[in-house]
């Protein structure tokens, strides 16, 4: 079991409202959004079936460059325990709401970042695609889960994916992953989900 594997299993030990107090106390940042303000380029990475990797198995990963020295993204399609409406007790609005947060990769769990649609480009966030935005700002976030329809259009992720110089190349190379255009209707309305964790057997144990 790798370093990572662990870390993910020992977090998956922790109880959703202790989870919750841990990412309010963070520091919701995600350096590279705010260092780096170039115009990204994104795909999706599709994993392949038996992926032994316990983090990425089943997963569909947005992937963005141009936000950091390496590629780095978000699994788009594995909702964890922990409802929104938990991280943000004081908001009304999503008080009744059953939306999850999404674990979004292996990388730094207390980080909060979010995806969502907007109609024109917003201050603090940058462009995925057309008419899809990406930001770790808090302010940002409360605006949107203000709206009356607060989680239309928008997925908030805990953790991050990322790879080394030359680690996510050397993946594809080998077949790991499958390739596909990044889109608005991909990025949300991808239906296949796969909770985290995996409550059937402990994260890092199932190898195929």
């Amino acid at each position: 079991m790798t370093a990572s594997d662990r870390a993910i299993k020992a977090a998956s030990r922790v109880k959703p409202r202790m989870l919750c107090a841990w990412l309010l106390l963070a520091a919701m940042s995600w350096s590279a959004f705010g260092d780096n303000p170039q115009p990204i380029t994104a795909i999706l990475l599709v994993a392949r079936p038996d992926l032994p990797d316990s983090n990425f198995r089943d997963s569909v990963v947005l992937v963005m460059n141009n936000i950091g020295p390496a590629p780095a993204g978000v699994i788009l399609n594995r909702p964890t325990r922990i409802a929104v409406a938990d991280l943000f007790p004081d908001v009304a609005r999503i008080a009744q709401l059953s939306d999850k947060l999404y674990f979004g990769g292996p990388v730094d769990v207390a980080t909060v970042s979010f995806v969502f649609r907007a109609d024109t480009p917003p201050d603090g966030a940058v462009r995925v695609v057309d008419g899809v935005y990406a930001s770790t700002d808090r302010n940002l976030l409360r605006k949107l889960l203000d709206r009356d329809k607060p989680m239309d259009g928008l997925r908030i992720f805990v953790g991050f994916s990322s790879w080394g110089p030359g680690q996510l190349e050397n993946e594809i190379g080998r077949g790991d992953w499958k390739l596909t255009p990044a889109d608005r209707s991909a990025i949300f309305d991808h239906r296949a989900e796969h909770p985290w964790p995996d409550t059937g057997t402990p994260d890092g144990e199932r190898r195929s």
